[in-house]
């Protein structure tokens, strides 16, 4: 389970009266970085105080930054990240319209502390103690990836692919008796091949033959493995047989962004019927503390998940027909994983029966395995997970 941390404070706004404190917009109008011998330290200086949050993750480590309402109005690129536990900087919007700010860390071992400034007006600070990354050198010729600082080899970015059903559920049905489970292990054969034929990447099906494995354990594989990706691969059905196209879901938690969608959702979680149902706990003393680093956590992973789902979703559209031009939401149980960064793709609906027909063309197969690696390679290169050997590249290729 990763380490989840949770601060919340007002940066100097105890002047303010609550509600004009928790509805006033503000900007982030200038961010540096200053270092030490053993730590590092982030400063965000604002426009007026803002509410903010932080939690951590692993896998890839990160320190995770939530500013209510606020904006980003100045750059982060070309920020001094040399010498330093974090690797990059990026920023984003949050479901509910926050701005968030992402540390990709150099190791797991690095701790975060965020507190405001004193004396510097609203000045938030991030304190960050553990190892540096490591400096990529650059040479006049070719340039060789060198190998972390404990001496290991930088590691591979994990993708588990999860072929929907299987065993004593088929999933959907074609017209003539084409069953879902078959084609979709067929996919995702061909996806684990293109993936593990990619230097820098790794596969893992969940799984390779014709058997039943619950909806959680499936979601357990890629938390057990501490993956970057979970891909579900399916081709579904819709009760209307003109209803064609590939899609892809990530997770909601407030409910679905259409009713194909819930409808969807609500089909694909009936397969655990077959097995045993979804079995959810919260190990923690505290429900409502549990409560509250799920909820956080799992935002910071259905946004990432949303990122990496336009990506694939984009691919897709160049090789086969989309029935959704937006990545769509609902609560399919295959995707909740708090820790892992999940996606399920529709390549499909076996009831049309010229969707039917092209999901069972090898040509066509293949073509689309190549669609999902492209949109999971093309994010991965805008953000390499810390410590992986695409980082490494990247790094080594702006020395």
């Amino acid at each position: 389970m990763d380490r989840r941390s949770v601060l919340k404070f007002i940066l100097a706004g105890l002047a303010l009266p609550t509600p004009l404190m928790a509805y006033a917009s503000q900007a982030v109008r200038r961010v540096s970085v200053s270092r030490s011998a053993s730590s590092a330290t982030l400063l965000l200086e604002l426009s007026g105080p803002v509410i903010a949050s932080s939690f951590t993750l692993e896998s890839p480590p990160r320190v995770v930054i939530d500013l209510k309402q606020a904006v980003l109005a100045a750059p982060l690129e070309g920020l001094a990240l040399d010498g330093t536990p974090v690797t990059a900087i990026r920023s984003g919007k949050t479901p509910s319209g926050d701005l968030r700010i992402v540390l990709d860390l150099a190791d797991s071992g690095v701790r975060a502390k965020l507190q405001p400034m004193s004396g510097k007006g609203h000045t938030l600070q991030v304190l960050l103690s553990g190892q540096p990354a490591q400096a990529v050198a650059s040479t006049p010729a070719v340039q060789a990836v060198p190998e972390r600082a404990s001496g290991k080899p930088h590691r591979d970015v994990l993708v588990v692919i999860d072929a929907g059903h299987g065993g004593k559920d088929p999933g959907a049905v074609g017209s003539k008796g084409e069953q879902e489970k078959i084609v979709a292990l067929q996919i995702a054969k061909l996806l684990a091949k293109r993936i593990d034929a990619q230097k820098g990447y790794k596969a893992k099906l969940v799984r390779t033959d014709d058997i039943f494995i619950p909806l959680r354990k499936r979601a357990e594989v890629a938390q057990r493995l501490n993956a970057d990706l979970f891909i579900s691969v399916h081709a579904d059905a819709a009760p209307r047989l003109t209803a064609s196209g590939a899609s892809v879901f990530a997770l909601s938690q407030n409910g679905a962004t259409s009713s194909m969608a819930r409808w969807m959702a609500e089909r694909e979680n009936d397969a655990d019927s077959v097995g045993g149902g979804l079995n959810v706990k919260l190990h923690k003393d505290d429900p409502m503390v549990a409560g509250v680093l799920l909820d956080m956590s799992m935002n910071a992973t259905i946004s990432t998940s949303l990122d990496l789902g336009h990506q694939v979703l984009s691919q897709l559209g160049g090789v086969a027909r989309l029935h959704q031009a937006r990545v769509e939401q609902a609560g399919f149980a295959v995707l909740k994983s708090a820790a892992v960064p999940s996606i399920l793709v529709e390549t499909g609906f076996i009831s049309n029966v010229n969707d039917c027909q092209r999901l069972h063309d090898t040509r066509h197969q293949r073509k689309i395995a190549e669609a999902i690696f492209a949109g999971v390679d093309g994010y991965f290169r805008q953000q390499p997970p810390a410590g992986s050997l695409i980082a490494a590249r990247a790094r080594n290729e702006t020395a």
